[in-house]
């Protein structure tokens, strides 16, 4: 009778062995990813980059101190951020700095391209950025969405602090006294209100659209407010 040579059958230990390695493997790998994509989840969850909003005189600083001192948040404030660009003399200081010695407002992409590179700074693992007086207008608004959406990023919240114009009002005037500040007197305060209203509220509609419009009543004491502050933070 002719044999037919069949080819080499595992026994049942070698069978075994190698079902018991690859379900090592597999656990192995299994477990890091399944690590990599909790970091992930986790990192995401941790942070919660904020645009704080509001007219002038309504606290924004104040409450982004408390913020940063709550939270360990990072702050982002377009005026600092472009005097801090200026005085290095980076590419994008220098740029930004003909602009406004020709009396002209920064483009828009560039004032991105600056807070992107001042974002990235932070690193991967920050908790989050308050954004302080950016965006200002429905571009800014998309053009920052967009730049944080390339990062894999969003933001969490647009937290509007709400004020009576004339409390906003009272609290420029003093500010303007104790500080000595020209630009802090009635008639100039006034002006800045109308282009607040004018430009920059409808940023509230956008981001109510966008579900991410949170109000707080501005008015009342520092301790008040941010403890309504911190009730919208905790349940981002």
């Amino acid at each position: 009778m002719r044999q037919i040579k069949l080819p080499h059958l595992p026994s049942d230990v070698e069978e075994r062995k190698s079902d018991l390695i690859t379900d090592l493997w597999y656990q192995f790998n299994k477990g890091k990813e399944s690590n990599i994509k909790q970091d992930t989840i986790q990192q995401k969850i941790r942070m919660k980059n904020i645009v704080i909003f509001g007219a002038p005189g309504s606290g924004k600083g104040t409450q982004s101190d408390l913020m940063i001192e709550h939270y360990g948040l990072g702050h982002i404030s377009t005026g600092d951020v472009l005097r801090t660009e200026i005085k290095k003399g980076t590419e994008l200081g220098k740029l930004a700095a003909s602009y406004i010695d020709g009396g002209n407002l920064i483009p828009d992409d560039l004032m991105i391209s600056i807070l992107a590179k001042v974002y990235d700074e932070f690193g991967r693992g920050h908790k989050g950025v308050i954004f302080d007086g950016f965006p200002r207008t429905i571009p800014q608004a998309e053009a920052l969405k967009k730049m944080l959406e390339e990062r894999g990023d969003k933001v969490a919240a647009m937290i509007e602090l709400d004020v009576p114009e004339s409390e906003l009002m009272d609290r420029l005037i003093k500010r303007g006294k104790e500080s000595g500040r020209a630009d802090d007197n009635e008639e100039t305060i006034k002006k800045r209100l109308v282009v607040y209203h004018s430009q920059t509220q409808p940023l509230i509609e956008w981001y109510k659209k966008e579900g991410l419009h949170y109000h707080i009543n501005g008015h009342g004491t520092l301790e008040r407010i941010f403890v309504d502050i911190k009730k919208v933070i905790d349940n981002l």
